[in-house]
């Protein structure tokens, strides 16, 4: 499960608990950063974000961020699961996670680097391919693929479109399943009509792998819950000098950054959730 999907339970169950490093100060936590590698806390089976081989554009940040350091890329591989900051993180094994979403008290959140929204992906050349909210007369009587438990669950169900919905797991082993990529080959197979996925997943795989489908960003969304979420990167509750470093890092790179993840097929949405940011690649 992506890192950001936690932040998302926490709209019907709660989360697991964390521990934050209590009583030390920014210049003594700031020790516990390596300044010999950029050591990235990994699920190494959740592509397209991140993976073992180094293929996902978590991956390519990894690559670019630690560049601009001078360091080499160390990676810690957990599966994005209960305990994973506990047994990364926390664990001092490795310093930052590339992808949390903003507001998570598990984590130090640097500034956020982007924000994303949920899509609904069609055919292409599909009758819903016009489609732009899920309030859309036409998607009734529809079969939409939804990972339960996700925010745009509570859409589907405001607008009578749960009941014909297909769901998949949200809280998978990855190395053994993946959600995500069931529902778009279920979708490429006539077996659903849609698809509802985080745009991060939906977008480079379908940029990748399914190039008879289209992704639509799911930004006329006027009814809660939310479906956009910015997107930071995650160290040590108390590494003020490290999260400082990152967000200077950031602020420098962001043109680089965007087009890293437009080219990876990650849609790019205004603070607010507005508006597709328009960026070449």
């Amino acid at each position: 499960m992506p890192a950001w999907a936690k932040i998302f339970r926490h709209l019907t169950v709660p989360l697991f608990l964390g521990f934050s490093l209590a009583g030390s100060a920014g210049a003594q936590t700031s020790d516990l950063v390596s300044n010999t590698a950029f050591r990235v806390c990994a699920d190494p089976a959740n592509y397209p974000m991140s993976a073992e081989d180094e293929s996902g554009f978590e991956n390519k940040l990894a690559d670019f961020v630690a560049a601009k350091l001078d360091l080499p890329v160390q990676y810690t591989w957990f599966p994005m699961a209960t305990g994973f900051i506990r047994n990364t993180l926390n664990a001092k094994r490795c310093d930052v996670v590339m992808g949390y979403a903003q507001g998570h008290e598990l984590v130090l959140n640097t500034n956020h680097y982007f924000t994303s929204v949920y899509t609904l992906i069609v055919p292409q050349e599909g009758d819903l391919a016009a489609v732009e909210t899920l309030t859309d007369p036409v998607l009734k009587d529809r079969r939409v693929g939804i990972i339960a438990g996700t925010p745009p669950a509570a859409h589907l169900a405001r607008n009578g479109l749960i009941g014909k919905s297909k769901g998949y797991n949200l809280v998978v082993d990855r190395r053994h399943e993946s959600p995500a990529i069931d529902m778009l080959d279920d979708l490429k197979a006539g077996e659903i009509d849609a698809a509802v996925l985080w745009g991060p997943l939906g977008g480079p795989l379908v940029k990748a792998d399914y190039p008879g489908l289209k992704v639509i960003p799911l930004i006329k969304e006027e009814l809660p819950p939310r479906l956009f979420y910015r997107i930071t990167m995650g160290v040590r509750q108390g590494e003020k000098v490290w999260q400082r470093q990152l967000n200077s890092l950031i602020r420098r790179n962001q043109d680089e950054i965007n087009a890293l993840l437009v080219e990876a097929g990650v849609p790019l949405v205004t603070d607010l959730g507005t508006e597709v940011m328009e960026i070449s690649n």
